[in-house]
């Protein structure tokens, strides 16, 4: 008696990675915007910037963002109330593009905890310090007064404080003897676009797990 050989299983429909919609928080000329965006040139890299969100309308990083496809949306405090009605407003613009991560990426506002109700734990920012040294809009002048020999820049969850929320990445700049606060400063912004880059991969690859104030990606 013959029996018929057995059929090899039909093959599974490649996977494809899901990719990361991220919408970007600027006030300035958007370096680290156009870092994202140069990484995103690579068909591996696993986020997208669907959506760049500024305070105000002569930020550079517009010019950046419309010369890369990407949609633009000024949300200007002085067309709001108050400055709750701002947040609120702001948060409805986020929501509208529906990302999977905010980057705050030289954003010079702090968000209320309207914006942060809507969009908690999924917020991202960068900061020319290493946390908790050093926070609030004036880091490197801060730590060029106070005499440290090493600082650097940290990628931290956005929580309700300034420069408080939970660590995600930090990497370290050593301060030369003839450094002033601009030179200081470009030389962490060289090393701070590298690790916002690394860490935004990373977030859209696995995520992360809080443990009172300690992230861990993938946890």
């Amino acid at each position: 008696m013959s029996h018929d050989d057995p059929q090899p299983p039909a093959p599974r429909p490649a996977t494809v990675p899901r990719t990361a919609r991220l919408v970007v928080l600027i006030s300035g000329a958007g370096s680290n915007l156009a870092a994202l965006l140069a990484a995103q040139q690579d068909a591996d890299f696993p986020a997208r910037v669907v959506a760049v969100i500024s305070d105000k309308p002569e930020a550079g990083g517009l010019e950046v963002a419309r010369a890369a496809g990407i949609a633009t949306v000024v949300v200007r405090p002085a067309d709001f109330p108050d400055r709750a009605a701002w947040d609120a407003g702001l948060a409805r613009a986020v929501s509208a593009v529906d990302p999977a991560w905010v980057v705050c990426a030289g954003f010079m506002r702090i968000l209320g905890p309207g914006f942060l109700a809507e969009h908690a734990g999924r917020v991202v920012n960068t900061h020319p310090a290493l946390l908790p040294s050093f926070p609030g809009a004036h880091a490197v002048r801060d730590a060029l007064a106070h005499g440290v020999r090493v600082t650097g820049c940290t990628v931290h969850l956005v929580d309700d404080g300034v420069d408080t929320g939970p660590i995600l990445a930090q990497r370290a700049v050593d301060v030369l003897p003839d450094d002033d606060e601009a030179t200081l400063h470009e030389r962490i912004k060289v090393v701070e676009r590298t690790l916002l880059v690394e860490t935004v991969a990373a977030l859209a690859r696995h995520g992360v797990g809080l443990d009172g104030r300690r992230a861990r990606i993938g946890g």
